[in-house]
């Protein structure tokens, strides 16, 4: 057909534009230093390195989303990110660091990322993290820890607590790191998420509850999935907050018992308070039965005031409906007169006596 360029034509003519746009990207010292894969969108520039000893130093200006997986990072120290200073990274605001055996962050590593708004630190056998390691961040809301505080000691939530301190945090991912307990004393206030799924959880006390419910930690929602919850009286706690809060608990549904044995697999949500083993003797804690009594007031007072409106809504009717009720009255009084007149007229007409005399009797 006349005006249709052949097949390889415009293959070449494809494969040479798609040069054209590639070329500057691949060009020593601009686009992508070392060995890596970089994908370059007009919103976005991504950049995956394989195997760096450390950070690189000549990314592009304006990246956006820098992803470096399979590093050899080790350490990461100050303003290990901020790049030249001829070519700031003020626009970085995601940066994901998974699987770099990164094992120490010194103070103030993430520094000269005004923007950084999420950092992605999973899966690193980190040993030291500094009390300051974040510091320099302001932006900074989402971050992910998981399985990466394995080796920071028995207590991680130590270090943990002197890291997250005056971050302003939404989201905080601390998935798959042993932990046996809430790291209440770390977490951030003003925190919305926080995942601890695939931890060793076996519940949560009634202080961590407390802390839970506090002001600044009001609205944060948590993630407990994959724990080995152990179903029993001191599960009764949890329970029993899941149940009167569900929607601090999104996964509350998938939640399976891991202990005892008779109850291994057993969604906990449907959990009888007979089947915790309480036993027949138990009676439960001053501020539980606190909680119980002041949960029976409130339905006490919500009852009256449900009667009270049904009331005051009764009286409204009948105030609205004032005069035609007047008008029914009326009639039904005028009915009665009637009748009872009626009935008057008949008996006067049965003790006439002149009626009397002309009865059949006296004829």
């Amino acid at each position: 057909m006349a005006g249709r360029r052949p097949l390889g034509t415009r293959a070449l003519s494809l494969l040479r534009g798609l040069g054209m746009l590639l070329l500057p990207l691949l060009q020593a010292g601009q686009g992508c230093p070392g060995h890596c894969y970089c994908f370059a969108t007009p919103e976005l520039d991504q950049c995956a390195y394989v195997r760096l000893q450390e950070p690189p130093r000549d990314l592009p200006r304006g990246v956006r989303n820098l992803t470096i997986a399979g590093g050899n990072l080790t350490v990461l120290r100050r303003a290990a990110f901020a790049g030249n200073a001829s070519r700031p990274l003020g626009e970085l605001s995601r940066l994901l660091l998974p699987r770099d055996n990164i094992q120490a962050i010194e103070d103030r590593a993430f520094q000269g990322l005004p923007g950084l708004a999420a950092l992605d630190l999973s899966h690193n056998p980190l040993r030291a993290l500094a009390g300051g390691a974040f510091r320099g961040c302001p932006r900074l809301r989402t971050l992910k820890l998981n399985q990466a505080l394995l080796l920071l000691g028995e207590a991680p939530e130590e270090p943990l607590a002197g890291a997250l301190r005056n971050l302003s945090l939404r989201r905080l991912e601390l998935a798959g790191n042993g932990l046996r307990a809430l790291p209440g004393a770390a977490l951030p206030e003003g925190l919305e998420e926080l995942d601890l799924r695939n931890n060793s959880l076996q519940g949560l006390s009634p202080e961590e509850l407390a802390w839970l419910d506090s002001a600044p930690l009001g609205r944060l929602q948590l993630y407990l999935g994959s724990n080995p919850l152990r179903c029993d009286c001191a599960l009764r706690p949890l329970l029993g907050w899941m149940r009167n809060a569900s929607w601090r608990v999104p996964d509350a549904r998938s939640l399976r018992c891991a202990a005892p044995r008779e109850l291994s697999g057993s969604p906990v949500l449907r959990l009888r308070l007979e089947q915790l083993g309480c036993g027949a003797g138990w009676e439960p804690r001053p501020e539980e039965a606190g909680e119980q009594k002041e949960l029976e007031t409130a339905s006490y007072v919500f009852f009256g005031i449900v009667l009270a409106l049904i009331g005051v809504i009764f009286l409204m009717v009948l105030y609205l409906n004032r005069r035609g009720i007047k008008r029914w009255l009326n009639n039904l009084r005028e009915a009665c007169r009637d009748q009872m007149e009626g009935y008057h007229y008949r008996y006067e007409q049965d003790t006439d006596p002149r009626r009397a005399s002309t009865s059949p009797s006296g004829l």
